[in-house]
């Protein structure tokens, strides 16, 4: 009932105060703006803003660059849920910064930490939000983010800002100083931050990390200068992870992480990643005329990004979630004695963590000798073998970027823009000991294929180094190169007239990749070493747009694109770290997206209603997994995946009086799987698969068969969710205000084996209607509400500026809000309880407090 109620309430604000204000900041020379309290005073008044008679006698269209209260919504209030707009994956959304692509060609997506405590430099931002008209790239169905870090086009002056939270870390400070445009055509912009926590909001996580800009441009006239920036952000933090119900239960808390435990009485992540992306980048911004511009950019990136991880060798499995560890794996059995035990274990703190002395004592307390060993002076070895290891997993990078485009106004109505992208990307994966916790070496063997092969050269990770010994800082397991090479054309034409808006753009995209290995695997010899195939792809894309002006006020824009977009490196090879080997029948992606809006704005009331649509054609999908039945890693890859996209978005924002503003956002999603799609499930030992009915094995021994998904849910987030909120605006320079949620509409992800044929085989619906449903079936989460309050004052004292801001997230302390989960991979046919799925929770209670200090 509480969701009829609160949509009753969204659709009711949409059509509150039609007296309200454009935005939620006046304007009229005393208010101070949200979100910069030096933004500089504005008199002008409603009417010359919004005059409709103005001497050209056009229309204004829309601007890529203007606030949107759904796309802000989403990124603040529905952010902490992994709400996705429209239902897009994040490797739908564009990042640039100063007009790099910023997005990680392995996977496609942007990752924001790369720059992350950077907030000063990277409040200059061009967006465009879904399909629309775009002068920096050709863009897509997500957003296009393009990040503006000229040094002339920061604020003069100083800012301090010291932050105090309850997140993922617990303090910031960040500092930066911008020279402005000096009278010698020079500008200087230097920015620095730290963000730590000796233990964040989940126990066992902590935080370390630093962030730093360093900006030099320089004007040489009117029409030509050159900037230089460098950034990074080094970070080194301790993982959360995620678990069963029963895990939660047993513990107590929905944040339960199994990811560390007690050394010498002091906590210890085995989780713990390192990362360092520094990134350079030389602009040159050239003038021809008032009219036409051109923007060039090169950039190098490198860095790393490691994460550590145990690993073990002929013992059990150390993770205190493991399931044969918990008290559901004795209930259902005659071993009391055990389960008890098990119960025991979790009743205590020490007992649902790693125990990392017990580690260290096995590993001491397992002398063995070891002759003919590789990498050892006298090729004889005698001490502790470490039966329990940290590996680090880590990921060097390399990329040359190119950008270039030119933007000419042919005159009053019409706009070209031409581009090109480049990029040149390496990124060698690898691992190394990082501690053998307590032991003398390790042994550089595959576990499984040492238990699955009776030639012990195949479990070995190079056989050109047999009985290869391994010590801390030593390079073991798997050393490979990703390659990915693209480059990217586009053109755009924008028409501006009275009454009509529209533009058409076009781009083409090749993709090449292809894997170097730098190990001869003993599973794979022949398919392993030196440099694979390359994998290449021609993609083309065309959208096309039209706005309709009814008045300046309500407009009318459709919006269309067809795209085919390569898959990414991540889901092209089947098993990077062991061998060449691609997926079968890989192709390009195909989009076919569409959306209709009705927007109004006017001096006192702004809205946007839209409805859009989105095919997915020909997606790759791929998982891996430790199969403990076949002692391997077990890829499933799933081929020609369509998906459908489909939804409502309602925005509204209105000022009811003066100083109350109000917020209304209604996001109603339905995305679905479209197809029978083909699954392959290989195992990374390389051993053959039984066949199954409805499937059949390949003469690799790799499973073939069929999943329905055709209708299913797609899971692991809020489909649908609203949000209605009122800000109070002080003319005395402070606000509050308060914001209520509601999310729904929450799956989990899914396997694909239970939709299999072979997992129904001796089933039918008819005859079994309970079982077939629990198999088939998506779990449906409940669904869930928080409620976020907030509350800032600025001071003005002389030429000095004092902020202060406080936000309070899920004010209620709401717990027990699951916001996304996933069925394990793994699978029992005769037992489908014994793998439940895994859950994500939202954080309870959590704070926020900044003040800023500027001069």
């Amino acid at each position: 009932m509480r969701k009829k109620y609160l949509l009753l309430l969204v659709f009711s604000a949409l059509f509150i105060g039609l007296r309200a204000q454009t935005d939620t900041t006046s304007l009229r020379g005393k208010s101070i703006r949200d979100k910069d309290p030096n933004f500089p005073v504005i008199d002008i008044n409603d009417a010359e803003l919004d005059n409709e008679d103005s001497q050209s006698g056009d229309i204004s269209g829309l601007l890529s660059a203007s606030r949107d209260v759904v796309v802000n919504t989403a990124g603040y209030n529905f952010g902490r849920t992994r709400f996705r707009l429209r239902g897009y994956d994040s490797e739908y959304n564009t990042v640039l910064f100063n007009n790099i692509i910023a997005n990680d060609p392995i996977s496609g997506r942007p990752y924001w930490s790369v720059w992350g405590g950077l907030n000063d430099v990277t409040r200059n931002k061009v967006e465009s939000n879904g399909i629309s008209s775009n002068q920096f790239n050709f863009g897509g169905i997500g957003q296009t983010v393009n990040l503006d870090a000229r040094p002339s086009s920061m604020r003069p002056g100083f800012r301090f800002t010291y932050s105090q939270l309850n997140g993922s870390y617990r303090s910031r400070l960040m500092g930066t100083y911008s020279s402005g445009l000096t009278k010698n055509g020079w500008a200087f912009t230097v920015s620095g931050s730290r963000r730590w926590a000796n233990e964040g909001y989940v126990e066992g996580t902590f935080y370390d990390a630093y962030s730093y800009f360093l900006g030099i441009e320089k004007k040489f006239s009117d029409n030509h200068s050159v900037s230089l920036i460098s950034f990074g952000s080094p970070s080194k933090r301790g993982k959360s992870g995620v678990s069963t119900q029963e895990a939660y239960d047993l513990a107590g808390t929905n944040y339960y992480n199994p990811n560390w435990g007690y050394q010498n009485g002091e906590k210890r992540n085995a989780r713990v990643s390192d990362a360092n992306q520094p990134m350079i980048i030389l602009s040159d911004y050239l003038k021809f005329s008032e009219n036409t511009k051109l923007t060039t950019s090169l950039a190098y990136s490198f860095g790393h990004y490691n994460s550590t991880a145990l690993n073990w060798h002929g013992y059990v499995d150390p993770r205190p979630d493991y399931y044969k560890k918990l008290p559901s794996y004795f209930s259902n059995s005659n071993k009391m004695d055990e389960y008890q035990k098990a119960l025991g274990l979790w009743s205590t703190k020490e007992g649902r963590q790693l125990d990392w002395d017990a580690m260290i004592n096995i590993n001491r307390g397992n002398m063995y000798k070891l002759e003919n060993a590789e990498g050892i002076e006298g090729n004889t070895i005698y001490g502790n073998r470490s039966n329990y290891i940290v590996e680090n997993r880590v990921a060097e990078r390399n990329r040359w970027s190119f950008s270039s485009f030119l933007n000419s106004a042919i005159n009053d109505h019409v706009k070209l823009t031409f581009g090109v992208n480049g990029s040149l990307y390496k990124e060698r994966r690898y691992k190394l000991v990082d501690d053998l916790l307590g032991g003398d070496f390790f042994m550089d063997v595959d576990k499984f294929a040492e238990r699955d092969f009776q030639d012990a050269s195949q479990s070995y990770s190079d056989i050109r180094k047999p009985n290869h010994v391994v010590r801390e800082g030593d390079k073991f397991g798997y050393d490979y190169t990703a390659n990915v090479n693209q480059f990217d054309v586009f053109g755009q034409a924008d028409f501006t007239y009275s009454k009509f808006d529209f533009y058409l753009g076009a781009n083409a995209t090749y993709t090449s990749m292809w894997r170097t290995g730098h190990m001869q695997n003993g599973k794979h010899p022949n398919n392993s070493l030196g440099d694979s195939d390359k994998e290449n792809f021609v993609d083309f894309g065309t959208k096309a747009g039209v706005v309709y002006k009814l008045s300046g006020r309500h407009l009318l824009t459709v919006n269309a694109l067809y795209m085919s977009k390569a898959p990414v490196f991540r889901s092209a090879f089947i098993s990077p770290r062991t061998r060449n080997d691609v997926v079968q029948n890989l192709d390009s992606e195909k989009i076919l997206s569409g959306d209709f809006n009705y927007i109004i704005r006017t001096p006192y009331f702004k809205s946007r209603a839209s409805v859009y649509y989105t095919k997915f054609m020909d997606q790759t999908w791929q998982r891996s997994f430790y199969n403990e039945d076949v002692s391997s890693y077990t890829n499933y890859i799933m081929t020609g995946v369509d998906k459908v996209n489909m939804g409502v978005e309602l925005g509204m924002e209105a000022q009811v009086i003066p100083t109350v503003s109000v917020t209304g956002v209604l996001s109603l999603g339905d995305y679905r799987f479209d197809s029978k799609t083909d699954v392959l499930v290989a195992n990374d030992n390389g051993t053959p698969i039984e066949s199954d009915y409805g499937s059949f094995t390949d003469e690799k021994g790799q499973l073939h068969y069929n999943s329905y998904l055709k209708g299913q849910k797609v899971g692991g987030f809020p489909q649908s969710a609203a949000s209605i909120g009122v800000k109070y605006s002080s003319p005395r320079y402070w606000y509050a205000g308060a914001n209520a949620n509601l999310f729904w509409d929450i799956y989990t992800d899914f396997n694909p084996d239970r939709r299999s044929a072979a997992a129904l085989s001796g089933y039918t619906q008819q005859d079994n209607p309970a079982f077939w449903q629990k198999i088939t079936d998506r779990e449906e989460l409940d669904p869930g509400f928080t409620v976020d309050m907030f509350v800032g004052k600025s001071w003005k004292i002389n030429d000095y500026y004092i902020r202060l801001n406080a936000n309070v997230n899920n004010l209620f302390d709401v717990k027990d809000f699951a916001i996304g989960g996933f069925e394990q991979l793994r699978y029992d046919k005769s037992n489908i309880d014994r793998f439940p799925s895994k859950y994500f929770y939202l954080y309870g209670r959590s704070y926020y407090v900044s003040l800023t200090f500027s001069f």
